[in-house]
């Protein structure tokens, strides 16, 4: 019988961002695949959401955690390890924030606020990550969300642009350390999402839209439903000589 390298039942992940958006198909697909996911959102639903997913038939817990904070996120980390029975295999850092000023005029504070969500919070996460795989002896997954704009600035994101510019640089540093344990750092760079983060663009009255639009040559926005495949792939056996990668999932917007 051939092998199934996608099967992920039994793995224990932890999705962050889980309660909504892409972070959201991410924890979907590993539970489709036959995962454990609890997921860490400072979104009050979170709790909610994971319910609804065990009654489903999934297995997933919750934790609500604020990521901008360093005492909490370690502390939610281990509770959310703690939550899987005291063992990890997958970590996907999915979780995100986003302001918008001009440049000239983004306020310090933004930018503080996006970097420490987006790029402080993977960097201290992903090492606990990578301490509990190299304690466990068991190797592990760790799959980053970089975006479009690690290969392009895009127009009043300069915190944005320059988090995911440092999550796409940050998963090459952890995969140089860390392929020979056998833990595999990877990201996708989602492209243009239909998401709640997206709003502003996806209003058919917004200029922007068409353009973007057009420029797919997939002729439409991703959904959540698209990172599921690419997020299994890199938390399952197959992906397991991929080392450091920036995968876009983009309909084929950076090719064009």
């Amino acid at each position: 019988m051939a092998k199934n390298f996608t099967d992920l039942t039994g793995k224990k992940a932890i999705v962050t961002g889980g309660a909504q958006g892409l972070s959201y198909g991410a924890a979907e697909g590993l539970m489709e695949a036959g995962a454990e996911v609890c997921i860490m959102d400072i979104n009050p639903k979170v709790a909610d959401v994971a319910k609804a997913f065990c009654e489903r038939g999934f297995k997933c817990s919750a934790v609500t955690a604020n990521l901008g904070d360093k005492k909490e996120r370690r502390e939610k980390f281990l509770e959310a390890v703690e939550k899987l029975g005291g063992h990890l295999d997958i970590l996907v850092n999915g979780a995100g924030v986003q302001r918008r000023h001009k440049c000239e005029e983004f306020p310090e504070e933004d930018w503080e606020f996006v970097l420490n969500v987006n790029l402080n919070a993977v960097f201290a996460l992903s090492q606990m990550a990578g301490q509990t795989f190299i304690r466990q002896g068991s190797g592990g997954k760790i799959i980053n969300f970089a975006s479009m704009l690690a290969f392009f600035g895009g127009y009043t994101v300069p915190a944005y642009a320059a988090s995911k510019g440092g999550i796409a640089q940050l998963t090459k540093a952890l995969c140089n350390e860390w392929a020979e344990k056998n833990i595999n750092v990877n990201a996708i760079a989602p492209g243009y999402m239909d998401t709640e983060m997206n709003t502003a663009l996806t209003d058919p009255h917004n200029p922007r839209f068409k353009e973007i639009t057009d420029r797919i040559p997939h002729k439409r926005w991703g959904t959540p439903e698209d990172v599921k495949g690419p997020i299994i792939f890199l938390a399952s056996s197959a992906s397991d000589y991929l080392d450091g990668a920036i995968i876009p999932v983009d309909g084929g917007y950076l090719v064009k």
